[in-house]
């Protein structure tokens, strides 16, 4: 098995004992995020559309640093404090991802790191691995 840290500055520097992403093989396990600018480490101001836009954009990111982009993500975790929320989050999924889209769950939870409303984790199989 080859192991490879992916990190780039595109995104949130991890503020714990983890890492943006790790690579095994062709498959890449993409930490969650949350909205925060990777520029400042501060969460976005604005409503929780703002917030999703950051949470993609920041996992756009790190997809690219592994050498994929969102059409390699195969399954999509997005954790939400009010599910009420979700319709917004598919609205904006929409503009970042085509079909055929990920496998994807949504979980509603009472807190997330910073107090922000969205926090979204991904797992992305490399195109080289699978043909189109």
């Amino acid at each position: 098995m080859t192991k490879e840290i992916i990190h780039t500055d595109k995104a949130p520097e991890a503020i714990g004992t983890y890492s943006q992403a790790v690579k095994v093989n062709s498959t890449v396990y993409l930490s969650g995020q949350i909205p925060l600018d990777p520029a400042t480490m501060e969460v976005v101001d604005g409503d929780i559309s703002v917030q999703i836009r950051r949470v993609f954009d920041n996992l756009k990111a790190v997809a690219e640093a592994a050498g994929g982009d969102f059409y390699d993500i195969v399954k999509l975790n997005v954790f939400l404090t009010d599910l009420a929320n979700f319709p917004v989050v598919n609205e904006i999924m929409g503009e970042y991802f085509g079909q055929p889209y990920p496998a994807r769950a949504a979980i509603g939870v009472a807190a997330l790191p910073k107090g922000v409303g969205v926090e979204m984790d991904a797992v992305m199989e490399l195109r080289d691995s699978y043909s189109i």
